[in-house]
């Protein structure tokens, strides 16, 4: 797995900590409940940041010729900050008819670039996100003209979520409370171009992805298409369903703990892949739904091959009765993004 080969290449005990689980004896009858059991392993401790980026280093389109704001060697762990997805045009005071005049050009403040030494193209460029915390108020809403029901939802809306950092839930309305689950929406490497290409779709080189399952715990790894990848990240989000079909999730500052090890990419990752300790991961961009699910499923099957010894028939079959496909976005104009998770529990090595 890549998790394991992260650990062998770099010998950084904290990208392994962060997928196995602490073996505990199991606890003797009367003992105190402050102890814990075999069946509550002790979670990985963040490791302490290398170096930090703040939220005033930002841009807000990929190019390869935008500089980088910081210089790490690979296995550094980074903390950095990020903006809200409007870089500050929605306040607290925001109203609905002020969505209007947003300027869309702005949106997607990333933090970032961030030059990896030694990373070159046909690399891969693992991002373990070690944690992802709120750190103040959100908003969600609706702009005329996007989303996946424009015809539709034709006016303004929007609704702001008063939020503490570290905050863990949110209520919705007085029945409704929102379970808080912070990622990044913006994730990604520079393209090879010296044009400055809009943030909204994503791309080979990650990007937009909307990805909700990209939580703390996860690494993600990206094909790397510039000397150095230039990462960037940013358009954090508090809560997001899968889809994020209204046109936004919880649009929120964030506070991330990230890890960056450059690595070989021996199968020819092409488009961003992830895992966690529960799954392994493929993503696919298209057009349409249709050809995103195909591409998913594609580079499921190709990643069951390398890595299970299967036949492409087997690994066809294996990802209809075990696959679990998902719509992560639908609303990123011209692409889509779809998702494919394969548990590792089926995986009797796992």
């Amino acid at each position: 797995m890549f998790a394991t080969m992260i650990s062998r290449s770099f010998g950084r005990a904290t990208a392994l900590a962060a997928f196995i689980p602490l073996t505990l004896a199991a606890c003797q009858a009367g003992s105190p409940p402050e102890e814990p059991s075999a069946e509550a392993p002790m979670a990985a401790e963040t490791p302490a940041p290398d170096f930090t980026l703040g939220s005033e280093n930002t841009h807000n389109r990929w190019s390869s010729t935008i500089p980088p704001q910081l210089t790490v060697p690979s296995g550094a762990v980074v903390e950095a900050f990020t903006k809200e997805a409007s870089d500050g045009q929605i306040t607290e005071a925001t109203t609905a008819e002020d969505l209007l005049t947003v300027n869309f050009d702005l949106i997607h403040a990333l933090t970032g670039p961030i030059y990896v030494e030694g990373a070159s193209p046909g690399d891969l460029l693992a991002v373990t996100l070690h944690e992802i915390e709120v750190q103040g108020w959100g908003w969600a809403g609706i702009f005329p003209g996007f989303g996946f029901l424009p015809e539709e939802f034709t006016g303004p809306f929007i609704r702001g979520f008063p939020m503490e950092p570290g905050a863990t839930e949110v209520p919705f309305n007085d029945d409704i409370t929102i379970p808080l689950a912070p990622f990044a929406g913006v994730m990604g490497v520079a393209p090879d171009t010296d044009s400055m290409l809009v943030t909204i779709p994503p791309r080979t080189n990650g990007g937009n992805m909307d990805n909700r399952h990209m939580i703390a715990g996860t690494t993600v790894y990206f094909p790397v298409q510039v000397e150095g990848a230039l990462f960037s990240i940013g358009d954090t989000h508090a809560a997001q369903g899968d889809g994020e079909v209204s046109g936004s999730a919880i649009e929120a500052p964030m506070r991330i703990v990230f890890e960056v090890d450059v690595m070989e990419n021996t199968r020819g990752m092409v488009e961003p892949q992830y895992e966690s300790d529960d799954y392994y991961a493929v993503t696919g961009f298209a057009t349409t739904i249709d050809e995103a699910a195909r591409k998913a499923t594609r580079y499921m099957i190709d990643y069951l091959v390398a890595e299970h010894g299967l036949t492409p028939e087997e690994a066809y079959v294996l990802c209809s009765i075990a696959g679990d496909m998902k719509i992560s976005e639908t609303v990123d104009v011209p692409h889509m993004l779809v998702s494919m998770h394969m548990p590792k529990g089926i995986f009797r090595e796992g």
